[in-house]
């Protein structure tokens, strides 16, 4: 899996926006203003930062060693994920898990502009 990849699948959802706000070198991915994915272009292994509900994110590093706390994040709802020796599967659903967290965050307002847009 490479950046390319992930970013196609991203695109794909509605109302994602491709930011910059911390470096050039890391690509931030939001919704509706909100973060749901940071990847560092230059780093290699792959790696994606994702929000996780909390009690999934317990599983998870239990399970993977490429699931971490994320870096320079809250590490009770992000993870980085080492997408090397993970099935394409799993890193897609943890993206959708965490576009999910944020849409479901939003207020009720916003999450219908957005579902409407």
């Amino acid at each position: 899996m490479d950046t390319n990849e992930i970013l196609d699948y991203c695109q794909q959802k509605k109302g994602v926006e491709e930011t910059f706000p911390f470096n050039p070198e890391t690509l931030v991915l939001k919704v509706a203003g909100k973060m749901f994915a940071l990847i560092p272009l230059e780093k290699q292994p792959l790696v994606i930062s994702l929000k996780t509900d909390p009690e999934w994110s317990a599983e998870l590093r239990e399970q993977y060693p490429q699931i971490q706390g994320a870096y320079h994040m809250n590490k009770t709802h992000w993870n980085s994920v080492v997408c090397e020796g993970l099935k394409k599967e799993l890193i897609f659903k943890l993206v959708d898990h965490s576009y999910d967290l944020v849409v479901k965050s939003l207020t009720k307002n916003k999450r219908e502009e957005l579902l409407n847009s």
